[in-house]
């Protein structure tokens, strides 16, 4: 379900670009180098993380060891769909000494076991934290032989340092297709490993993704939700909004804004260009960032999530001697939500500030899968309107490059 605000092209004017971007799209989804978008459509897809996971399901703590891309989407996943009870699994997520130091003191044997991914197998934060990893299970008695009861790696299917470890330690070994940039892999074994082993039906996940592509792909530029939501944002860029913010009413998708931070950012950020994106999410944010939102400069374009349905909800009859809460007692937690969110369209309308309603039908894995691949989606779409390559990172790679050189001129 979508609404819009804002004035559009003459229909003629919409459907040519509606043709246009389509036909871009799909052009650039089917090159032999960008696999994210047939991948959920892949046969087998899913399995080996399955199976894995299964290999490792008599551990209670899963410690998942990344950054950036190799990270947020599996964080995002866990966040929305929940970890089954009896298990439950840590990010180490960044090279802060000080927050390592809290993080291992919750690590036991012989329950913890450690999920490593890496695409190229070499970044430094990550083979920092595998060097710590491997030297506190020796000592605690965990030689190196031994190594592959504890641990799991994800990277390139045939290169990198991290594919040589595993094979010379015959440790179990996942693959980020090389075809699949690392903000792009949360539907791949990047993502399904620590799912699956959570609990979390990836069948579905998978399932909600490929429902999403047919959507994706529609012909009729009024039943395509990428084509015109792209061209939305385009239009919304020419007019100087060029902040997007994405604001679900949901605290499951909180980490999902994350997740999509590093997609937009990343993505469409280079040659001078870009959207700066902005996470939020309600109704927590009404009372934070909304003021700026609705009063403060016309240069974001919203895009506003709710969620249709909720798995639970609780009625708010009390016999509480207040009157804010006499007035509540005839509703449900969800129709406050529902309140919230209305009322915030409302005063957006009023303000004149543009958005773009989205409805999730519920937080569950099918939902997620589509909601994951629609964003993907639109990232590219938007990037191919900006006249972009949204799938290399010059800037993130000069970083990269003068930390090495800091490395090697302070070798001791």
């Amino acid at each position: 379900m979508i609404k819009w605000n804002g004035a559009f092209p003459p229909a003629d004017e919409q459907e040519r670009d509606h043709q246009t971007l389509l036909a871009r799209f799909q052009q650039t989804v089917e090159r032999a180098d960008i696999g994210f978008f047939r991948h959920c459509h892949d046969k087998g897809a899913g399995t080996a993380a399955k199976t894995t996971a299964r290999l490792f399901a008599h551990k209670k703590h899963l410690v998942h060891v990344g950054i950036g891309g190799s990270s947020l989407g599996p964080e995002m996943l866990l966040t929305a769909l929940g970890v089954e009870k009896g298990k439950r699994v840590q990010f180490l997520n960044n090279i802060d000494p000080d927050a390592l130091a809290h993080q291992m003191t919750e690590w036991a044997l012989p329950d913890t076991f450690f999920y490593v991914v890496s695409k190229s197998g070499t970044t430094a934060e990550t083979m920092a934290a595998l060097a710590i990893i491997t030297s506190w299970l020796e000592s605690k008695g965990v030689s190196a032989a031994k190594w592959k009861e504890h641990l799991v790696v994800c990277t390139d299917p045939q290169k990198g340092d991290l594919r040589a470890l595993a094979r010379e330690l015959h440790l179990s070994c996942l693959d980020v297709p090389s075809n699949v940039g690392g903000r792009f892999s949360v539907l791949t074994d990047v993502g399904l490993f620590p799912a699956a082993w959570a609990g979390v039906n990836v069948d579905q996940l998978l399932l909600g993704a490929e429902t999403a592509r047919g959507l994706l792909l529609a012909k009729d530029a009024d039943k395509n939700l990428l084509t015109r939501t792209a061209l939305w944002i385009e239009a919304r860029r020419l007019e100087g909004r060029t902040m997007t913010v994405l604001m679900p009413y949901s605290s499951l998708l909180k980490d999902f804004t994350a997740w999509w931070v590093q997609l937009w950012a990343e993505s469409l950020g280079k040659e001078g260009k870009g959207l700066t994106p902005v996470m939020a999410f309600g109704a927590t944010d009404q009372h934070s960032q909304m003021q700026l939102f609705m009063q403060g400069p016309q240069d974001k374009a919203m895009l506003m999530l709710d969620v249709a349905v909720h798995a639970r909800d609780f009625a708010l009859k009390n016999t509480l001697n207040a009157a804010a809460a006499k007035a509540l007692a005839p509703f449900t937690l969800g129709q406050l939500m529902e309140a919230e969110f209305s009322g915030t369209l409302k005063a957006l309308e009023d303000e004149k500030r543009p958005y773009i309603r989205l409805t999730a039908l519920q937080v569950d894995a099918q939902t997620v899968g589509a909601l994951v691949l629609y964003f993907e989606c639109l990232t590219v779409a938007v990037g191919l309107l900006l006249n972009i390559d949204p799938f290399n990172q010059p800037g993130v790679e000069a970083g990269k490059k003068y930390a090495n050189d800091w490395l090697t001129r302070h070798h001791p």
